[in-house]
This record gives structure tokens, sequence and C-alpha cells, in this order.
């Protein structure tokens, strides 16, 4: 017994060690999961931004085609062509990619002669630092290149909260000679405020699809991210798009802004590629499960080691209970074969001990019987209503001989009216086995009561002693199979008797209970339903004191 114990509670440890390895490695794979998900996260966030960069552009450089495609699209055809003037864009630019009035009362145009480097305007005048700054950065060789391979440009004007930007283009000078072909010759463009591009981006935003639908599963860009947009300084030009804390960000860039692309915390669960919710709670709840589980098992092999403590405990009381009736008998039954009862007296006297040890062999096989029939749920009761107080004084005069070495005296406080519908054969045995536990457990010569009642259409019998009592935290334990309570290791008997009691009688539907007698012993009570009372005949209760004395032989 003690290696299967070993080994099934080595078999219950391994099982919470692959328990807990298996939800580790279960939260690390969703780990790599989630990470995997945020990278990418951040991958549509970066190709949503690149989207966004190419389209602004692309309207962008549609409308300065528009405005200053008059001028810039038409190349010169000699190096000494006349230039035409900055108010030459007025007609076609005018109204493009404007302020409001009160950022921008007159629009203003420039041109810049990349041969002699000079820098006419037209419209409100620049500040003469402004205009200088505005003459060096676009005499850059970077600037008088063709930009992003196209033919429009931008440049970002600093005039403290005066911010502008100008948009220009590139006019060609186009050799028909052998060498050169599309030689810059000049610059054209306007000077406009950065609320003209934040339209032109909030417009990109509402319009275009940043993300395929297959993705975002038809969420609109103002659901779907948030953008800002910045000047190369870092200073912001636009925000819109979706509310909430930034996650997964992406940022790209043009020659003229910087866009940064976030999918908030909240959309970003939306995608069809997103992070898996974390299934670290319901793991550690598997966990917590498995460990509960083995805890049970554990728990359940020391009641099973206890049960069979107990059983052991009950087989070598069993064998102690028959032996001793089964010598006395074979003790007296070979003194009277043998005739060594020598006078009438002795012979009587031997044969009233043969009958009570063979009474209480029968009690202790019957109390047997009835607990293995219920162990295998075969008790059956016939009922029949029985008037309780003769069958009671019946029984206790039947108990007497079952006492063996014991003073006893027992009190009956009959209810003589009380009747019950109950198996008498059943009923039997379970007062027996109650007026058993109080002579073993009750004082040497104590008193013991019986008494019967009727308590909300049941009938009660109470069975009181006088000895220690049961404490609280037992009054439960005592009705179970083999328990015997701390200090009672010196009483004799199975350890069945009141597992009997409890069994019969919820057999007959009732209920058993014990408490605190006022005499300071221990009260069992059993109730039964179907009480009734019955005629009631001139004296309802009756008082009787059976006193009955066996010496220690």
């Amino acid at each position: 017994m003690r290696s299967t114990s070993r080994y099934l509670i080595l078999l219950l440890a391994l099982t919470l060690a692959l328990s807990g390895l298996l939800a580790y490695e279960a939260q690390r794979a969703t780990r790599s999961h989630q990470v995997t998900a945020e990278r990418a996260l951040k991958d549509y966030a970066t190709v949503a931004a690149w989207e966004f960069v190419s389209a602004s552009e692309e309207k962008i450089d549609r409308a300065l085609a528009t405005a200053l495609g008059p001028v810039t699209s038409t190349p010169a055809v000699s190096p000494y062509d006349s230039l035409p003037p900055p108010s030459a864009l007025a007609p076609a630019a005018d109204s493009i990619l404007r302020c409001d009035a009160s950022q921008d009362p007159a629009r203003r145009y420039f041109a810049l002669d990349f041969r002699t480097g000079t820098l006419v305007t037209s419209g409100q005048s620049r500040s003469p630092r402004s205009l200088a700054w505005l003459r060096d950065s676009l005499l850059e060789p970077a600037r008088r290149a063709l930009p992003r391979g196209g033919q429009y440009g931008a440049l970002w004007m600093r005039e403290g909260p005066a911010d502008a930007v100008a948009l220009y283009g590139i006019k060609s000078l186009r050799y028909s000679g052998y060498a050169v072909h599309d030689a810059p010759v000049a610059a054209y463009g306007l000077i406009t405020c950065p609320a003209a591009l934040a339209t032109v981006f909030g417009d990109v935003l509402a319009r275009h699809a940043l993300l395929p639908r297959s993705v975002t599963g038809g969420l609109a860009n103002r659901d779907l991210v948030t953008i800002e947009v910045t000047d190369p300084a870092g200073a912001i030009i636009y925000r819109g798009g979706a509310s909430g804390p930034a996650g997964f960000g992406g940022q790209a860039e043009s020659g003229s802004f910087v866009v940064r692309v976030w999918l908030p915390t909240a959309v970003a669960g939306r995608l069809v590629v997103a992070r898996p919710a974390s299934r670290l709670p319901v793991l550690l709840g598997l966990l917590a499960l498995t460990a509960g589980l083995a805890a049970v098992g554990v728990r359940q092999l020391r009641r099973e080691q206890e049960l069979t403590r107990l059983r052991a405990d009950f087989t070598s009381s069993v064998s102690h209970e028959l032996r001793t009736p089964l010598t006395q008998i074979l003790l007296f039954a070979e003194t009277l074969e043998l005739g060594r009862a020598g006078s009438e007296d002795g012979r009587r006297e031997a044969v009233d001990i043969i009958v009570q040890e063979a009474r209480r062999l029968a009690h202790l096989v019957e109390n047997v019987l009835h607990f293995s029939r219920a162990e295998r749920q075969m008790v059956r009761v016939k009922k029949e209503m029985v008037a309780l107080a003769p069958l009671l004084r019946e029984i206790t005069e039947r108990f007497a001989p079952l006492a063996g070495h014991a003073a006893l005296r027992i009190r009956t406080e009959l209810d003589e009216r009380l009747a019950a519908s109950v198996d008498p054969e059943c009923f039997h045995q379970v007062v027996i086995n109650l007026l058993d536990n109080a002579v073993k457990h009750g004082a040497r010569g104590g008193l013991v009561t019986v008494r019967t009642s009727l308590r909300e259409g049941y009938a009660r019998v109470e069975v009181e002693d006088a000895g220690p009592g049961i404490p609280p935290a037992d009054r439960q334990r005592v009705w179970e199979p083999f328990v015997r309570l701390r200090g009672s290791d010196g009483a004799t008997g199975s350890g069945i008797g009141l597992a009997v009691v409890r069994q019969l009688v919820a057999a007959h539907g009732g209920r058993t209970g014990v408490d605190d007698a006022p005499s300071g012993g221990a009260r069992f009570m059993v109730e039964v339903p179907g009480g009734v009372l019955l005629d009631s005949p001139a004296a309802p209760v009756s008082h009787r004191i059976t006193e009955a004395t066996w010496p220690e032989s």
C-alpha cells in the first residue's frame, strides 16, 4: 500500500509539473505570436505612412502643375530668352492652395533667374532677409535639380509666428545642340501658409485608402490611423485621424514634409493580423485547476489510507468482539457437556450466560449485515404504524442482557400517545445501537434516559448518557463508519454502530443529531417522519427506571 501511495503521489507531482511546463510553453508561443503581430502592425503603420506621402505628393504636384504649368511646362529654347515675370502666374494660381483672407490677403509669387541670380517677386512684399534666404536656398545645386524625379518642390520659410511655405517649379532650358538637354534656367513659385497644405493632407486622409480593405475590414482612415505631418524642422503642419492612446507607429519622409502614422491600441485588435489576446489568465486557471485536482487526489489518497487503517481496526475490533462471546459460549457449553456444573443453579447460570453471549453475538452480526446492506444500497424498510412506547419498553428490557459487565440504569420518559410509521425490526436495531453507545461511552453506573416526543410531524427518540459528552467539532464525524473519537480508545466495539443508526434512519426519510445533555453527557436524537398522537390515555407520559447490575467477573 505504501509503494502504491508513493507511486500515486509521484504521478500527481509529474502531472502538475507537466501542466506547468505546458502552460509555460503555451505562454511562450503566445508571446512569440504577439511579438510577430506587433511587428506586422508597425509594418502596416509604415506602409500607411508611405502611402500617405505618395498620395499627398501626387495631389500637391497636380495642384502646382495647374498653377505653375503655364510658365514652367514650356522649356526655353535659348540661354538668352527673356523670362516671363512672376505676375504671369496669377491667372492660373490665384485660386490654388490658398489660405483664408486673414492669413493670405494677397497671393505672393516669385521668379529666380539661375543665369543671373536675380530674384523678382510680385504681390505682398517679404522682408529682405527672407527673400535673401529664399534666393540662396533656390540657388543650391540640389534645389536647381528636378526635385523627387518630378518638377516641383517646397521650401519652409521661418519668420517668427508668420511661417510660410514656398512652392516652386523649375523652368528648364532645352538645347537643340549636341551636349546638354533640360538644363534648369529659372525657378517660379508661390508663397502660401502651411494651412493650405493641411487642407491637402486632410483631403488625402478622407479620400485615399492607406491600407488594403482586406486588412482593415472596411474601416475608414479616420477610424483606423492617427496622422501627424511635420516640416523637416519638426513643426506640426497637420494632425488628424483616430483618437485614443497611440499604439504602433511608422514613419515616412518626402523632400518637403515628414509623416508619422499610428495605429491606436483600440483599433489594432480589429485588424486581420492583430495582437492575440493574452492567454495567461486561462493558462493560470488551468494550472490552478490541475493543482486543485492534484490536491484533491492527495487528499483522497490520505482518506483512502485512513479508511484502510480504520478498516483494519474494524477487522481487529470485530474479531475481538466475535471471539469474546464465542469463547464464553464454548466455555460454558463444555462445562454443561462435561457435567462440571454441579448444581441446578450452576447449570442455570451457564445457560443464561450462553444465551446472553449468543444475543450479543447476534447483535454484532446484525450490525455488520445492516452496514453491509447500506454500503451496497440494499437497505429495504417495511413501514407500519407502530405505537412507540410499548416498542421502546420491549427494546430496553431486551437490551439489559447485552450490557455485559456494566452497572446500568435506564430511565424511560415515553409519550404513550405517540405512534410513527417505522419498520419495527430496523427501529429495534437503531435504539439498541444508541443504548449500546450510551453504555460504552457513558459514566459507569450512570443514568441513561430514553425519551420520546412529537416535533413538527416528526417522532423523536432521544437517548441521553452521563458521559463526557462530544465536542461540537466532532458531532458530525461520530456518525461516520469506523470513527473513534480521541479519549475513547478504551471503549470496545466495531465502530459501525452509529453509522448503522444514521443509515437506517435515512432509509426511513428521517434525520439524526447529537448535542449536549442537561446532565452534561451527550444526547443522541433520531427523528422519523409520520409521527402522530393517538387517542390519549389518562397518563400520556409514563416514567420508569429499569436498573440492572452485572458485577465484574
